[in-house]
C-alpha cells in the first residue's frame, strides 16, 4: 500500500511559480516511478511529469523548461516546482506512484487545485 499526499496548491499570477509537494508513506519500496499529472474541466487527465527510481525524468512538452520534478528520499517526497506558470497551466494537478512489485498498481493522491490568472 502505498498512500499519497499532496499540497501546494493555490492561485497565482501568470508567470509566477508554484511548487507542489507529495508525501509517499507505506509501502515507498515498491515505487517505481512518480508522476504528476493534471486535468482542467473538459480535459483528459494528461501526464506532466515524471521521475524514475533512478531519478530520470520526463516531461510534457507543454511544460518543460518551466517545471521540475524531483524528490527528497530521505523525506519520501516528491516535489513539482512550476515557473513562468500560464493560464493554461489551470488544472488539479494529481500525484502518481507506479509499483512493480509485490503487485503493479497505481496510487493517488487527492488533487490539489492550481488556478493561474492572467
Amino acid at each position: 500500500q502505498v498512500q499519497l499526499v499532496e499540497s501546494g496548491g493555490g492561485l497565482v499570477q501568470a508567470g509566477g511559480s508554484l511548487r507542489l509537494p507529495c508525501a509517499a508513506s507505506g509501502s515507498t519500496f515498491s515505487i517505481n516511478s512518480m508522476n504528476w499529472y493534471r486535468q482542467a474541466p473538459a480535459k483528459e487527465r494528461e501526464l506532466v511529469a515524471t521521475i524514475t527510481r533512478g531519478a530520470n525524468t520526463n516531461y510534457a512538452d507543454s511544460v518543460k523548461g518551466r517545471f521540475t520534478i524531483s524528490r527528497d528520499n530521505a523525506k519520501n517526497t516528491v516535489y513539482l516546482q512550476m515557473n513562468s506558470l500560464k493560464p493554461e497551466d489551470t488544472a488539479v494537478y494529481y500525484c502518481n506512484a507506479r509499483t512493480v512489485t509485490p503487485r503493479a498498481e497505481e496510487s493517488w493522491g487527492q488533487g490539489t487545485l492550481v488556478t493561474v490568472s492572467s
